[in-house]
């Protein structure tokens, strides 16, 4: 299942490349529609529950708890978004992984997650991976992207990375005590808002400059469909087993992006000295593999946590138990 998460942010990347080639980057208001379409899906179905499940009584009790959440999870997308414009690719990519750690350490602190010597393990031989991908990145030509501000596109990035483990921890927090349908209710209404009053301010001169048309439109489209399924399915898949080991099958994503590469982009085996687009090296192989050993390392043994209390909204009871006073983030 994990793949599949991967193989959705391979479906917003290649997305996104079509429209950056068509020379339309409005990062935030890509996130606006995925959050509005959220609102629209998970949002409205808790407005009409009853009790302690209802939209009224979570906002009364919890707003607040889910507000920096949503502003969590809306800065990491963006921080990450404008890393690439001061930054390198090998730079992001490497950086990037520093959500694990920080992942690891929340979950030890909030979520009370104890970790044994097989998941260090797991997780040293998944940045090994990356370690791979980075060098067949520099071997292979794709160290593109600009660096007039390494510093400030490389604290962007870990910004984003820190923004997100605190996003997945909440997260998985909620979606095991609390239920699904509420998270992603609760991320959708104050993600809209957020990345609204941020598309108003920052691309409200790009949107004007777009040249719409039914292409345009399907990117558009196929781009928010892509990042709905990611939001709605990742909870899923972090109840079965931990925001950790999700993160760590993401390490993937970018591998599957470049196997699309090789089909939709013309990336080829020639020598990048004649081509326009890089050239493919054995070691996305090897990374592949290699991440991938060490995702099922990790998963081997499972983490040792506490007793999550029962899901109630997403199994069809409109009322909960006075557990649901409790705070999203411990």
């Amino acid at each position: 299942m994990g793949q599949g998460l991967s193989l959705l942010i391979c479906g917003t990347a290649i997305t996104c490349q079509y429209l950056a080639e068509r020379k339309v980057e409005t990062p935030m208001l890509q996130s606006f529609m995925n959050y509005a379409l959220l609102l629209l899906t998970y949002t409205t179905t808790l407005s009409f529950r009853k009790g302690d499940g209802n939209i009224l009584h979570i906002l009364k009790t919890k707003w607040w708890k889910y507000l920096l959440v949503g502003i969590s999870d809306v800065e990491a997308n963006y921080a990450v978004v404008k890393a690439y414009q001061f930054t390198t690719l090998t730079s992001i990519q490497l950086l990037d992984c520093f959500v694990i750690p920080v992942l690891m350490v929340l979950s030890w602190i909030f979520l009370k997650t104890r970790f044994k010597l097989v998941h260090y393990v797991g997780v040293a031989v998944c940045l090994l991976g990356v370690g791979a991908m980075v060098g067949a990145d520099l071997i292979a030509g794709r160290d593109q992207g600009s660096s007039s501000d390494i510093l400030l596109g490389d604290g962007l990035v870990l910004i984003s990375a820190t923004l997100y483990a605190v996003s997945n921890v909440c997260q998985e927090y909620t979606v095991k005590n609390l239920g699904r349908v509420e998270f992603l209710g609760m991320i959708g209404l104050f993600g809209t808002i957020i990345s609204g009053i941020q598309l108003s301010i920052l691309e409200y001169s790009a949107l004007t400059q777009i040249s719409w048309n039914w292409e345009i439109i399907l990117l558009f489209g196929a781009y928010t469909v892509c990042m709905f399924l990611l939001y709605s399915c990742m909870p899923v898949v972090v109840r079965l087993t931990s925001a950790t080991a999700v993160n760590l099958s993401l390490l993937t994503a970018d591998l599957f992006s470049l196997f699309c590469g090789l089909f939709l982009f013309h990336y080829t085996f020639d020598s990048p000295k004649t081509l326009t687009f890089p050239q493919f090296s054995g070691l996305y192989i090897v990374s592949f593999v290699v991440i991938t050993v060490g995702f099922i390392t990790f998963n081997t043994v499972p983490t040792v946590l506490p007793a999550a209390r029962p899901e109630h909204e997403d199994e069809g009871s409109p009322n909960s138990s006075a557990s649901r006073d409790a705070a999203v983030t411990q």
